[in-house]
């Protein structure tokens, strides 16, 4: 059974950098555990799960094993702690020279190569490892047995048609939930597969799309980030009453302007500008946007209240409290040799202070100096917020061994 009230996980993207998230979820465990006792692995603490680009699969791997909250998060940190790099995408030469080294080609010479030799390099790197480690890491085939065992009630995925133009949710649930759909957002029932995940996590340019038919229609999906304007959305269509949001940049870092340099902008530098608009902007005005609604409801009196489909949303965020990129700067070198001659060649090289285009690398560092920093940061930030976060969960003055009465679940009513 998951706790109530309805609590959500909204895991959003930044390619390597959801081994935050995993940072986060592994010291929410913790703390969860210690709040509990054996108790706590009777009951899973998120009745929804929504996930976008990287994000996706770590929520994913959560949903189909919610049954096992603890057990799974510790398996996605031995994950995340090891990686490397080829884990995800070639990164040996011979992978490279025949999507990046050709890819970057085909834009430099131009396409009457291609149209001569019949080549149609589809993105930067070959993300063909990552499918199989979904395989080993990800059973979404126990995901309708979470739903009947009522460890879940709904789990969703975001990706991008590069077909239609419109951003989707594909989602699964334990009760009938009915679709939504809104100004170039379209929310589609059905069972996840891997595909999704790829879709959603397929990084724009970086790595290749992913087909998926949508109503008997074959289309091509791409990253979950691109054009999605509300990603708060599916949670609360999904019947959350409260949600837990990780981020993955920018929200808490340190503020402050900071100037590298003032030459003219590389293209690492322009793609890392665009990934940050891809993957962090649209969070963060979205949060925003939830508390300004929770502000004005708090103001209308009862009668008003009851006359609008909005209701106040309780959130905790927790998002980076130090810059990814600067953390990123500092591990260049991780980088397999093939992969950082690639990334030389549109700007991204040096390291610490002199560093350039960390930030677009920030997202394609899958190598485990990074990735445990990352994690250690994500352990950090939320021990620091410890009283904030048993405060929000009700776990606060609960000792070991000893458990607070559940509500009966509540009757889930679409906003």
């Amino acid at each position: 059974m998951y706790e109530t009230p309805l609590t959500a996980l909204v895991l959003s993207g930044g390619g390597a950098r959801a081994a935050y998230q995993v940072g986060v979820l592994r010291a929410l465990a913790r703390m969860r555990h210690q709040a509990l006792g054996p108790v706590a692995r009777l009951r899973n603490p998120f009745g929804v799960i929504c996930g976008t680009s990287a994000g996706a699969i770590n929520a994913a791997a959560l949903a189909s094993q919610a049954d096992r909250f603890e057990a799974t998060v510790e398996l996605i940190a031995k994950v995340w702690q090891n990686f490397s790099a080829d884990q995800v995408y070639r990164a040996d030469s011979l992978g490279v020279i025949r999507s990046g080294a050709h890819w970057l080609t085909m834009l430099s010479v131009g396409w009457i190569i291609a149209r001569w030799r019949r080549a149609r390099p589809r993105s930067l790197l070959d993300n063909r490892p990552l499918a199989e480690l979904l395989e080993r890491m990800v059973p979404l085939e126990r995901l309708p047995m979470m739903f009947e065992q009522r460890q879940l009630h709904a789990f969703a995925v975001t990706a991008s048609s590069y077909t239609t133009g419109e951003h989707y949710t594909f989602y699964d649930s334990g009760p009938r939930i009915e679709p939504w759909e809104r100004s170039q957002r379209v929310a589609l029932p059905g069972r996840l597969t891997q595909t999704h995940l790829l879709a959603s996590s397929a990084i724009p340019f970086v790595f290749p799309a992913a087909a998926i038919e949508v109503g008997g229609q074959p289309g091509w999906f791409g990253d979950g980030s691109m054009r999605q304007t509300a990603p708060l959305s599916p949670a609360v269509h999904l019947g959350a009453q409260r949600l837990l949001i990780i981020g993955a940049g920018r929200m808490q870092e340190p503020t402050g302007r900071q100037v590298a340099t003032v030459a003219y902008p590389n293209l690492a530098q322009i793609a890392g500008h665009a990934m940050a608009s891809i993957f962090l902007d649209a969070l963060a005005v979205d949060i925003e946007r939830m508390k300004r609604i929770n502000r004005t409801l708090a103001l209308l009196p009862e009668s008003a209240l009851a006359d609008t489909p909005l209701r106040p949303l309780e959130a905790l965020v927790i998002s980076p409290s130090q810059r990814l990129d600067d953390i990123a700067a500092r591990h260049l070198g991780a980088l397999p040799a093939p992969v950082r001659a690639l990334l030389r060649g549109v700007g991204v090289g040096g390291q610490g202070e002199q560093a350039r285009g960390s930030a677009l690398a920030s997202y394609l560092l899958f190598e485990a100096p990074y990735t445990q920093e990352l994690m250690a940061l994500g352990e950090a930030d939320t021990e620091a917020r410890r009283d904030e976060v048993l405060r929000f969960f009700g776990w606060d003055g609960l000792a070991p061994g000893r458990r607070r009465a559940q509500p009966a679940d509540p009757d889930i009513s679409l906003p």
